[in-house]
Order: structure tokens, then sequence, then C-alpha cells
């Protein structure tokens, strides 16, 4: 499991610990009984405080996604179904768009500059 922070985000660490935790489920790259790392060792990967980690981990267990068998460790919960995966992943493409677009408005980019850029990258439109 691949879990990247950026520290100088205005984004909390723990949110993008769980942004990033539900997106792996929602691409089907975790899946219901998948083991995550502990607390501590995920921590020590990310280079944050173990409290961080523990506060992402309680907020996911309480919303269902995960869950914590003492003595265990820490599982996914469950996953939604195929329709229910390709809605949330969709809703995520658009929500992923609109802040592109908004950061390149707010920047000062004109439309074709940027449909350039996306074109450098590989993609079309």
């Amino acid at each position: 499991m691949q879990i990247l922070v950026d520290k100088t985000s205005g984004v909390p660490i723990h949110d993008q610990i769980k942004e990033q935790i539900t997106g792996l489920i929602q691409a089907g790259r975790l899946k219901a009984g998948d083991q995550l790392p502990t607390i501590r060792t995920l921590a020590i990967d990310l280079a944050v405080n173990v409290n961080t980690v523990a506060l992402a981990y309680r907020e996911l267990d309480s919303a269902g996604v995960i869950a914590t068998r003492r003595g265990e460790g820490t599982f996914v919960a469950s996953t939604p179904g195929a329709m229910e995966m390709r809605r949330l992943r969709q809703k995520k493409l658009r929500d992923l768009a609109q802040a592109f677009v908004a950061e390149t408005r707010r920047l000062g980019y004109e439309p074709d500059e940027v449909q350039q850029a996306l074109m450098e990258q590989g993609l079309k439109g």
C-alpha cells in the first residue's frame, strides 16, 4: 500500500491519509479483508506523528471503512459494489478536474495553455 503525504499542503495530514486509503479501496487496490499497516508502521513510513495516523484510522473505523480487531490488526471492512465503485470513481475524477480547472484559472492560465500541457502529459481534451 503506497500512501504519500504532502506536509506543505493545506490539507491536514490525517485527511490526506484517509483520502488515500479510501481512494485505494475505490480503485480496487485494497479489498475487503486486506490488512492495513499498523498505526506505528505507517507513521514511521510517512515520518508523521503516531497520533496523526491513529486519528485517520479512528475516523475511517467510525465511518465503517476499516475495522480494527484487537490482537489481529486493522482491515478493510468492506468495498463498494461495481456500480457504486464506478459512481465513486467518476465523482472523484470530476472533483479532481474541477479543482485542477479552478487552480489553472486562479493562476491565470489560458485554456489553450492548459490543453497543451495536458496533451504533453499524454491526455487528450
